[in-house]
């Protein structure tokens, strides 16, 4: 049984020039500890199609029109497409089991914000931990990916 199970996924944008069917039909599976390459030209679909799984479209203009995305979790199907994306439900499964890593470095962390605010942000969401084990948490996080000096780099801005 697949961990997401992506079908006939179909993701328009209303523009004042008309519909524009960034994702138009997509059918995949990915399997637990799984992976998924996806690769196309630019603007056929990539980071939509990610988008929408994530709960994350531009609403407006974007909308997913049909389609299924399925969440495997427990032996339990959790249609995604069904939840209100800034609702509870998708809150408590995006960023803790479905996550995303964005193509631009720019937009991945805000600089207003240290590195170590916006990685113990997430932790403390999913997590219940105190500050200051969320930080300790981040600081591994960190360490674990080879960023040098992570007991420093928590406290700077990206």
């Amino acid at each position: 049984m697949p961990l997401i199970d992506v079908r006939d996924l179909r993701t328009y944008f209303y523009t004042e020039d008309g519909v524009v069917k960034a994702v138009d039909g997509v059918t995949f599976g990915i399997e637990p500890e799984g992976t998924l390459g996806v690769v196309g030209e630019s603007g056929c679909g990539k980071s939509v199609t990610a988008l929408s799984i994530m709960g994350l479209v531009p609403m407006p203009p974007g909308k997913i029109t049909s389609g299924e995305i399925i969440f495997h979790r427990d032996g339990q199907e959790i249609e995604l497409t069904k939840l209100n994306p800034k609702g509870k439900a998708y809150r408590s499964i995006r960023g803790k089991e479905i996550a995303m890593i964005f193509q631009e470095p720019m937009t991945s962390l805000n600089p207003v914000f240290t590195i170590g605010y916006q990685i113990m942000e997430a932790i403390m969401l999913h997590q219940k931990v105190s500050k200051k084990e969320a930080r300790q948490k981040a600081i591994e996080m960190l360490r674990q990916v080879g960023i040098p000096l992570p007991e420093q780099r928590v406290d700077e801005y990206p």
